[in-house]
């Protein structure tokens, strides 16, 4: 184990260019084998469920940066606000507001990546671009003092037609682009996992959420 987990972390960091950053992604894996990434040089983690991300981050080194990629509710972001430094999945003001109250709480600023809607499932979360330029354009949000929005977020389909997947995330590249020039902060672009973050980067990607290809299959039992 000690040995695949710091191969496949090499051989994927080995794939990826200078500019995008590798989150691991841990969710269901023991501290045990975070800590064989961690061992390795791996610094960047995210996690889907804030309970679990709160009771690795307590075990763990205090130098890691904790990622939440799964969605949130507005009640839990109590538990995280002590030390998450991006939440991947905002897709409300109300959301904003809540992550804004709780940073402040810890005298800390939290920063956010707004999520685009680009896969056909019903099941995906995420704003479509006129909410997504709302946000940015509120007056709500730009009074916020602990909460910054740093770019955007995307879930492709999951489907194998690697066609439908790169016009996925096309979309969601070219209205980052367009974004870019009047919110300059917009610097992240997170998109693409295991089975298709090689696409993901084609695409303009600067930020991958990538699980098992490191940690290996996931136990959900």
């Amino acid at each position: 184990m000690n040995n695949t987990i710091e191969r496949n972390l090499r051989d994927v960091k080995a794939s990826l260019p200078k500019d995008v950053t590798l989150v691991a992604v841990s969710k269901t894996k023991p501290v045990s084998e975070l800590m064989l990434a961690y061992t390795a040089g791996q610094r960047v983690f995210g996690e889907n469920k804030i309970q679990e991300m709160t009771e690795k981050w307590e075990q763990m080194p205090k130098d890691i940066s904790w990622h939440m990629i799964g969605h949130v509710q507005s009640n839990k972001v109590k538990y995280m606000a002590p030390f998450v430094d991006l939440i991947h999945a905002v897709d409300s003001i109300k959301l904003l507001k809540e992550i804004d109250k709780q940073a402040k709480k810890h005298g800390r600023t939290i920063n956010c990546l707004l999520q685009i809607k680009i896969a056909r499932e019903e099941s995906k979360f995420g704003l479509d671009k006129e909410n997504a330029i709302a946000i940015l354009n509120s007056d709500e949000v730009k009074q916020l003092t602990n909460v910054r929005i740093k770019g955007l977020m995307g879930m492709a389909t999951f489907t194998n037609d690697q066609r439908q997947i790169r016009n996925e995330f096309e979309i969601i590249s070219i209205f980052f682009k367009e974004l870019k020039p009047k919110y300059p902060e917009l610097e992240i672009l997170s998109i693409g996992m295991s089975g298709d973050y090689k696409t993901a980067i084609d695409c303009g990607s600067t930020m991958v959420r990538i699980g098992s290809s490191i940690f290996g299959a996931r136990n959900y039992s």
